[in-house]
C-alpha cells in the first residue's frame, strides 16, 4: 500500500495496509513514521483535520486527500499556532453558531492540553452543525489555516512536491 493507493478511512490505523486517515497519509507523504500526529504538521491544523476526518461521511472524507499533502510543512512557531487556534474558535462561532453543550464541555476540559484542541473543537462544531454548506466552508478554513505563516519556498523544505496534484484513488470498476 502506498500514498497513491490508500483510501482514507475513519479512525487510527496500525499500518497503511489497514487504510489511513488524512493525518496518517500526511505522515506517509512527509516520509515520517506512520502516525496520525506527524511532526511536520501544525498541531492546530492536525487537530482539525484528524477530527474532521473521523466525524464526517466517506465522501466528504475523501476531499481531505489533497489536503494531506498541503498540510505537510505547516508546523510553525507559537505565534502562528496561536493565530490558527484563534481562527478555529472564531470560525466555529461564526459558521456553526453555538456548539452543543457536549462540544463546549469537551473543549473546556481538554484546552489546557494544547492548542490542537481548538482545531478539534472547530471540527466537532462543524459536525454538530451538520449543514450541507459547512463542508465547503471547512475546506476553505483549512486553506486559510495553511496560509498563516506560509513561506513562499515551503515546497523546497518538504520531502514531497506540495504543488503536485494529489487525488484520491479511484474505486476499481466492477
Amino acid at each position: 500500500m502506498s500514498y497513491q493507493t490508500v483510501r482514507l478511512g475513519a479512525g487510527r490505523h496500525r499500518a497503511p495496509d489497514d487504510g489511513a486517515c488524512a493525518m496518517e497519509l500526511a505522515s506517509m507523504l512527509a516520509g515520517e513514521p506512520f502516525s496520525d500526529r506527524p511532526r511536520s504538521v501544525c498541531p492546530v491544523i492536525a487537530g482539525f483535520v484528524r477530527s474532521y476526518n473521523d466525524h464526517f461521511d466517506d465522501a466528504r472524507r475523501q476531499n481531505l486527500y489533497a489536503y494531506a499533502a498541503r498540510i505537510v510543512g505547516t508546523r510553525a512557531g507559537r505565534e502562528d499556532e496561536r493565530r490558527r487556534a484563534d481562527m478555529c474558535l472564531a470560525w466555529a462561532r461564526e459558521t456553526c453558531g453555538v456548539p452543543p453543550l457536549h462540544v463546549r464541555v469537551l473543549h473546556r476540559l481538554f484546552r489546557p492540553q494544547g492548542l490542537d484542541v481548538d482545531g478539534v473543537y472547530a471540527a466537532r462544531a462543524a459536525a454538530a452543525a451538520d449543514r450541507p454548506e459547512v463542508h465547503a466552508l471547512a475546506l476553505r478554513l483549512v486553506d486559510e489555516l495553511i496560509a498563516v505563516g506560509a513561506v513562499p519556498d515551503r515546497a523546497d523544505r518538504a520531502d514531497i512536491q506540495l504543488g503536485s496534484s494529489v487525488e484520491p484513488p479511484q474505486a476499481a470498476a466492477c
